[in-house]
């Protein structure tokens, strides 16, 4: 896939009917009790697996759901899904939620937190590796326009002005990195490094996360209607998707092939590919507590980390008594 934050415009809650279809022929479960609709924040790749094997494996259904799952993709807006009623709950990261909320009063509720450690980072070939800010200086980096404000809040974290870096723009093509016409990239470190390997070269990456900036990836957000009129269904929801996590990360070079047919078809990307991203992306979603934790030090680290972006979040953002039910 290309890297996750290329998904992630500031939310025009005036579009909210950009919302993709549930996927046809096994996006939806019939025999469930209760109706829940969740909007994904991209399209059908391993990013996602947990909730893919939750599905095929019956467990929404022995919770008493009736999950619909809606794909995301490079013109879903997820926050819209939920604003305009289309989904219950959405996948989303924390600046635009929570600038939703600040700037425009948007009533949402961060309840879980997929990520504990957002996948962005910065990408370069090993034959030439970056791996540190400092050693950015000097250096021509591409960055998606829409991230430009985060890698220079990293940049500012860790001494170093914007000015010397060369920030280019981004079109999460890896092959200007590959001829060498830039010397990295920000990019999406699960998924990315595979891509260019199977163009014939190695690559090295570090996360913003190391380096000071704190957030978040996939958080779970609901409305403050939702959560008060579907609690115990979020609560239902929560508790069967760890439990597809916790399966799909038993082995992660398991699950994959399974959705070649299904989940994954038609997207072009290879199962090896999948396989890759599953086991890379494992460490930065698991938690003591269990995957969705969101602990005080990681919310903390959260608003820290937006303040520096002049987003000012409160703890009372984010909900974890949810999560708090579904412990044991």
């Amino acid at each position: 896939m290309t890297m996750m934050t290329d998904r992630r415009r500031f939310l025009q809650l005036a579009g909210a009917g950009t919302a993709a279809g549930a996927m046809p022929g096994f996006a939806r479960r019939a025999f469930a009790a209760t109706p829940l609709t969740m909007q994904a924040a991209w399209i059908n790749d391993a990013e996602f697996a947990g909730y893919f094997a939750a599905i095929d494996d019956g467990l929404y259904e022995a919770a008493g759901l009736d999950l619909t799952y809606l794909p995301g993709g490079p013109d879903v807006i997820p926050e819209s899904s939920i604003i305009a009623g289309k989904a219950d709950l959405a996948l989303t990261t924390p600046d635009t939620t929570i600038k939703a909320i600040v700037d425009q009063g948007a009533p949402f509720k961060i309840i879980g937190a997929q990520y504990q450690k957002n996948p962005i980072g910065i990408v370069s070939l090993a034959k030439a590796p970056i791996n540190a800010p400092e050693e950015l200086k000097g250096k021509t980096l591409a960055v998606p326009p829409v991230n430009t404000i985060s890698v220079e809040a990293m940049l500012a974290i860790n001494g170093i002005d914007k000015s010397e870096v060369n920030i280019v723009p981004y079109a999460y093509d890896p092959t200007p990195l590959i001829k060498g016409e830039i010397d990295a990239s920000l990019d999406f470190t699960t998924n990315v490094p595979y891509t260019i390997e199977q163009a014939g070269e190695k690559a090295t990456s570090f996360l913003l996360y190391d380096f000071g900036y704190k957030t978040y990836n996939d958080t779970i957000v609901v409305t403050e209607e939702v959560l008060s009129k579907k609690r115990a269904e979020l609560v239902a929801w929560l508790k069967a998707s760890r439990k597809g996590w916790d399966a799909n990360f038993a082995d992660t070079t398991v699950y994959p092939p399974k959705f070649a047919d299904t989940w994954f078809k038609g997207t072009g990307r290879t199962v090896e590919n999948e396989v890759f991203f599953n086991g890379a992306q494992k460490p930065l979603m698991e938690h003591p507590g269990g995957i969705f934790a969101m602990d005080a030090d990681g919310i903390a680290a959260n608003i820290e980390t937006l303040g520096r972006i002049g987003i000012k979040a409160t703890p009372d953002m984010f909900d974890t008594s949810l999560l708090d039910e579904i412990k044991g």
